[in-house]
């Protein structure tokens, strides 16, 4: 970015990380809590998921504080790691995903949390039929403090944490270095149409509730970036509403305009991807192999690619099916010997579909990449 237009990663703050930890140990004592909406799950799981849930014990359920489902496909097998993993119940998702062959990592920094997820592994490990989860006491803007090495994990999630960090630069730093070459980071999170100004983001409660420590959406695009992670795609959105007037109130007094999304993203460790969609003339056809996506695969919110259809991909889009654990259910055409220039509205305006309904905000607007 140039010099005189910094970009600001993080929203100033006088919370710390004791606030954070107080917050989620001790102010919270269960999802019913939580103040405002925002970290909260609005869509339903899909039966899958609900599946699982029931083999989850009732401790970790009642303590879930999470805004999106971060769970993707493909992960038998696979090292999973989650960041701010609370009471488990993510990891425990996971856990059941990646079966006997894989492993789950959790980590957290707030100790009544980790309590709860690893009180309850012997349990969850009796249901499962085997032990696959680790609980890791730590702050997840030092990775590189515990003991993972680089290079070995497949997969990161995180369900509406990284908003609550101070150093969000250093989480997706640490995430790019410990992921395996095509590994990715598939998270939730909240994410806010304008950077959110000091008198909300040092509001503690605000923070606690996922609120004002939101990044700026482009912010956090360029910050992905800069981190290594050089196509960010979004997977879904939706509109926050907070749904507490007090609250509602102190942000509309600021602005109403400012306007707050849950988010869920997708960043692959790529380090050959390019800045925007170029096309090449490549496509993919899907094989249908994917357990519970048989009928198409959803990469993101663009790419829903029906089973047996040639379907025109950019070049970045290639390589994320290429070059990572999904290459094999798939067939590819074309090469990168001739390029036809850059996908029709591959633009930068605010990505969210549910800015389209946002009340009042005539910003809104979706881009359309290839």
């Amino acid at each position: 970015m140039p010099s005189c237009c910094p970009a600001k990663p993080t929203p100033e703050t006088s919370v710390t990380h004791e606030d954070v930890s107080e917050y989620y140990g001790t102010t919270l004592t269960q999802s019913e809590d939580l103040k405002t909406n925002a970290c909260t799950t609005a869509a339903a799981p899909p039966p899958y998921i609900r599946e699982l849930l029931r083999t989850i014990h009732p401790d970790v359920i009642a303590k879930y504080y999470g805004c999106g489902l971060t769970i993707p496909d493909l992960l038998e097998g696979a090292t999973v790691l989650d960041l701010g993993c609370g009471s488990g119940r993510d990891v425990y998702l996971a856990a059941q995903l990646v079966g006997p062959k894989g492993s789950v990592i959790g980590v957290d920094m707030t100790v009544e949390q980790l309590k709860v997820a690893r009180d309850t592994q012997s349990w969850h490990a009796e249901k499962f039929g085997y032990a696959n989860t680790e609980f890791l006491l730590g702050d997840i803007e030092k990775l590189e403090e515990l003991n993972i090495a680089p290079n070995s994990v497949d997969v990161i999630i995180s369900n509406c944490v990284i908003n609550l960090c101070l150093n969000k630069e250093a989480v997706l730093a640490g995430c790019y270095r410990i992921l395996k070459p095509g590994g990715e980071l598939y998270f939730s999170d909240v994410y806010s149409t304008a950077r959110v100004p000091k008198s909300l983001a040092r509001d503690k409660v605000l923070w606690g509730e996922c609120i004002s420590g939101a990044l700026y959406w482009n912010d956090f695009h360029n910050l992905s970036k800069k981190s290594g992670f050089l196509d960010p795609r979004l997977v879904e959105d939706s509109l926050i509403t907070i749904q507490n007037k007090a609250m509602e109130t102190k942000i509309n007094a600021y602005s109403p305009m400012l306007k707050f999304f849950s988010a869920t993203y997708r960043l692959f460790k790529l380090d050959d991807l390019e800045s925007h969609c170029e096309d090449y003339g490549q496509a993919v056809v899907y094989k249908g192999t994917i357990q519970r996506s048989e009928g198409a695969f959803k990469l993101d919110g663009h790419h829903l690619i029906e089973t047996g259809k040639v379907f025109p991909v950019c070049g970045n889009t290639w390589k994320m099916l290429h070059d990572t654990r999904f290459k094999e259910h798939f067939d590819f055409i074309g090469s990168f010997d001739r390029h036809y220039g850059i996908f029709d509205g591959c633009g930068t305006s605010l990505p969210y579909e549910s800015a389209k309904s946002a009340s009042g905000n005539e910003r809104a607007s979706s881009s359309g990449c290839c």
